[in-house]
């Protein structure tokens, strides 16, 4: 028994575990640092994330027990279950920024469309897995297509407009992966353009018009809506080469900066920790997406390549549009930074998701 723990953890990509830790360890520093900024006495969203950080690895550890083609036989099942979840947290949920996409449980907010995405990259890479010896065509494009939109229609009805797109982002990174004809993103360019369209005048409610039009031209508003962007990047233009220090950041210790454990913390990096700690945390995010690259060109089978290649969409979407944000040149669509935000359920959900990354891993290792 232990010899075989010992042959299973031996069999880890510790490379992935360390970068993990890391970008975690940054997060609890900043989240710690912003309570002092509130007199040192709001150390609950520090509590929270630590507790979700160990329980967080608990799963990563039983995940990579559990046999990643078990999970691809249940994905029709997790189908179903998602959209149970997103359906009833429409009427049972909780709201909370204007979008009610929250269940309360035992004083912990759960938010179900974290889960949706690991969810999401099971069942569309086990669909695209099923079509690798078949010619790929208008059917299977427009199949996945809707599978998704059931998922982001859902969620745009809480509204969360951000999520919505990191689903749809999962959908465009298997679609690419996939290898469909060119005139297929043709379509998919026409059908953003027709969806942002009717979102525009049917979904968006006027906070969320007002990020895009911030996002456009951020100094018009900024001391009405466009407020948040404009405090985030004097936090960042402040840190300079080597930043002010833990807990001695201005715009997050005066709260200045609105969300700064959340949407902004990249900000509280970068003025805290400065440019070198920006380039750190962007070197651990570098390590973990070559070492899943390397396990897509290893990996055994079409659902293992698909699930390893929508992660990675995943997590470098949500970085990118996050990091955009906070410097702005993408708009305010409240998304976390992978791994480093403060939120339990998309640490929890990442961390899922990486520990099927390790089953894979080291099923195919034992398959050598």
């Amino acid at each position: 028994m232990l010899n075989r723990l010992r042959e299973h953890f031996y069999k880890f990509d510790w490379f992935i575990i360390a970068s993990l830790v890391l970008l975690i360890a940054f997060g609890l520093i900043e989240i710690y640092s912003v309570s002092l900024g509130r007199g040192g006495l709001d150390l609950l969203n520090f509590r929270k994330q630590l507790f979700f950080a160990g329980l967080g690895l608990a799963l990563l550890i039983f995940f990579s027990f559990v046999d990643y083609y078990f999970l691809r036989s249940l994905s029709p099942y997790l189908f179903w279950g998602g959209v149970i979840l997103l359906i009833a947290v429409l009427f049972f949920g909780d709201t909370a920024r204007g979008t009610k996409g929250w269940f309360n449980l035992f004083g912990f907010s759960l938010q179900p469309v974290e889960f949706i995405k690991a969810i999401l990259i099971i069942y569309l890479a086990n669909y695209f897995a099923n079509l690798a010896t078949k010619v790929k065509n208008n059917r299977h494009f427009i199949t996945s297509f809707i599978i998704t939109a059931i998922f982001s229609g859902l969620v745009m009805l809480q509204p969360d407009f951000g999520s919505a797109l990191i689903l749809i982002g999962i959908w465009f990174a298997l679609i690419v992966a996939a290898d469909f004809n060119l005139k297929y993103f043709l379509i998919i360019g026409l059908s953003a353009i027709i969806l942002f369209t009717s979102a525009w005048f049917f979904f968006f409610k006027t906070y969320q018009k007002e990020r895009i039009i911030n996002f456009v031209s951020p100094n018009v508003n900024s001391l009405d809506s466009g407020y948040n962007i404009s405090q985030s990047v004097i936090a960042i233009g402040s840190g300079g080469l080597t930043g002010k220090g833990v807990g001695f950041g201005s715009q997050s210790q005066l709260k200045f900066l609105p969300e700064a454990q959340n949407d902004f913390i990249f900000a509280v990096i970068a003025e805290e920790l400065g440019f070198l700690g920006v380039i750190l945390v962007l070197f651990f995010y570098g390590l973990l997406f070559w070492r899943v690259l390397r396990a897509v060109r290893s990996a055994s089978n079409d659902f293992a390549i698909y699930f390893l290649i929508g992660a990675m969409g995943l997590i470098f979407i949500q970085m990118f549009i996050n990091i955009g944000m906070n410097l702005g040149i993408m708009p305010v669509v409240g998304l976390p930074l992978p791994f480093i935000s403060a939120g339990g359920s998309s640490l929890l959900s990442l961390m899922i998701i990486m520990g099927i990354i390790q089953n894979i891993i080291i099923k195919n290792k034992t398959s050598y």
